[in-house]
């Protein structure tokens, strides 16, 4: 009876080990790809408009809340790549939880640096697709329409990221609890 009673625990220890592994292997890459989407997103939005025969442009390079956000996902996207070949390559021998520690550390960075990119996006294109009367800065989205849609969506798959790296924030924060 009392080997019976000592398996399961054994069990399903491996299984809840198993569960982290998957869980922290598919956020990371979800929150890879969504970063990398919202890099690609608004790195090629732009949009060319003639106004009384002038041209005028609107790029993302053209403010700096839009270029921080754009560096930010990127800078995300590649240190979650680093974190996620941490995790693959330490699927053998298992993570200890000075490790889930550290990854804890790193999960909580990258989620607090593609937070404040995606608020400084969401700031921005909140001014230009419905201005502010009381600074004079007319909205600019009833004209520029493709360049808005695609700023919005690059937002969105951002605000995705956060959602997956605040999960990998908890679930390494929960496993380093050990220490």
């Amino acid at each position: 009876m009392e080997r019976g009673e000592a398996k399961f625990p054994e069990n399903l220890h491996r299984k809840t080990n198993n569960l982290t592994f998957c869980a922290q292997i598919g956020l990371r890459i979800m929150a890879m790809s969504t970063a990398f989407a919202a890099t690609w997103t608004i790195v090629t939005a732009k949009q060319t408009l003639v106004i009384f025969g002038m041209q005028f442009d609107a790029r993302y390079t053209y403010s700096s809340a839009f270029k921080f956000f754009a560096f930010a996902n990127a800078f995300a996207c590649c240190f979650t790549f680093i974190s996620l070949m941490f995790v693959f390559f330490s699927l053998r021998r298992g993570l200890s939880p000075s490790s889930f520690f550290l990854l804890f550390l790193h999960d909580l960075f990258m989620m607090s640096l593609v937070l404040s990119g995606v608020a400084a996006g969401t700031a921005i294109g909140y001014v230009g697709r419905y201005g502010n009367s009381h600074a004079g800065w007319m909205e600019i989205c009833d004209r520029l329409k493709k360049y808005c849609d695609r700023v919005t969506t690059s937002v969105l798959l951002s605000y995705l990221s956060v959602v997956c790296l605040v999960v990998l924030t908890v679930i390494s924060a929960g496993k380093s609890r050990q220490i």
